[in-house]
């Protein structure tokens, strides 16, 4: 009799383990389904206003709204890049069911022409839903070689532009009683790194002041929205990568989707330029453009370290429809560091010299 009770309970127990695993999967896969249709609800006919649309991570986004209905308002640096991811935008969807793209010229780095940039994009549809602050400037330099004029330039770039835009958006969000604000910010706002000095206070301030933000405009039904992220990969701007970073605002552009990359660019940039025009004019010796061809080989997006731009860009739908207040996007590591710097501070502090010292502990390639 006990073997029978026991090899009764062995079915049971057998069959028992998949009904469970089917019904959770079942969970999600309804959940996730309800998350996209939620998301698609929640974008169309909002005016969306993407800044450093340009980038790897802003071209995913304008995708993204532009095809769930949004009225995407495109902000970047360069008028004929905007007008051609405009007309892409019109091609890949239907025109009937979207709207056309409308576009602003923006330059954090000049401070003086933002009154007009935020007066240009109200204009648009007389209103702003949400508005989805992109793009950065980041340099890798020990702190004695950075100068005070670059110090200024990277917090024009990551701090006072962005603020500066979201203040003068808050008044019609305001009267509205309405609104969604989102800071596409870097995990280092949460951890600082060696020799990202300026760029890491930079992300610290602009993460302080939209949490202050978030807290003082929640009774007018303000939401707003912080992601922190660590590396992300796209190839599509580092082929820009060469020619803007002969300006120091350049950065804005390119840093959103290799924000986390840019570090070797911002030192290695000089060789990029200058090795740029010797394929064009080397074209007929194919032995020294051979390089070339295997820089420019693409690697599967699985295979790549840190985070991929259309991932992200769904992650921004969906904190949108969730209205989560902040996101980590980062690995294991990166998110053990943070907790690890509030518990565990001087650990942290000690590894972080130690890798300064032997270069044996290289915490770039997680963050």
């Amino acid at each position: 009799m006990e073997d029978e009770g026991a090899l009764v309970m062995d079915w049971t127990t057998v069959l028992l383990v998949p009904a469970v695993v089917v019904i959770t999967a079942g969970f999600f896969y309804l959940y996730s389904s309800v998350l996209r249709l939620m998301s698609k609800t929640t974008v169309r006919n909002k005016v969306v206003v993407i800044t450093d649309a340009l980038s790897g991570l802003g071209n995913e986004c304008a995708k993204a709204f532009h095809k769930g209905g949004a009225r995407v308002i495109l902000c970047g640096k360069s008028w004929e890049k905007l007008e051609s991811l405009s007309e892409q935008l019109s091609d890949d969807c239907d025109p009937t069911l979207t709207f056309p793209a409308k576009l602003v010229l923006i330059d954090f780095s000049d401070m003086e022409s933002l009154p007009d940039v935020i007066s240009e994009v109200l204009e648009c549809y007389g209103c702003l839903d949400v508005l989805i602050i992109n793009g950065s400037m980041k340099v890798k330099a020990p702190v004695q070689d950075m100068s005070l004029e670059l110090d200024k330039a990277i917090m024009d770039m990551n701090y006072f532009g962005p603020i500066t835009l979201a203040k003068g958006i808050l008044p019609s969000m305001i009267s509205r009683r309405g609104g969604h604000i989102v800071l596409v910010n870097s995990i280092q706002g949460k951890l600082a790194l060696p020799f990202r000095t300026t760029y890491a206070a930079s992300k610290h301030a602009v993460q302080a002041f939209f949490d202050c933000l978030r807290a003082e405009v929640e009774e007018y039904g303000i939401s707003v929205s912080t992601i922190s992220h660590s590396f992300i990969h796209s190839p599509a701007p580092a082929e820009e990568s060469p020619a803007p970073e002969e300006e120091s605002p350049a950065p804005e552009e390119e840093s959103p989707a290799p924000e986390e990359e840019s570090p070797a660019p911002a030192e290695e940039s000089p060789a990029p330029e200058e090795e740029s025009p010797a394929p064009e004019e080397e074209s007929p010796a194919p032995e020294e453009e051979s390089p070339a061809p295997a820089k420019k080989s693409p690697t599967p997006a699985s295979s790549r370290p840190g985070i991929s731009p259309e991932k992200m860009a769904v992650e921004i739908v969906q904190t949108l429809s969730s209205k989560k207040k902040e996101v980590v996007m980062a690995n294991s590591i990166s998110k053990v560091a943070i907790y690890a710097r509030a518990f565990f501070p001087n650990l942290v502090f000690s590894v972080m010299a130690a890798g300064v010292k032997s270069s044996a502990v290289n915490f770039d390639q997680d963050l």
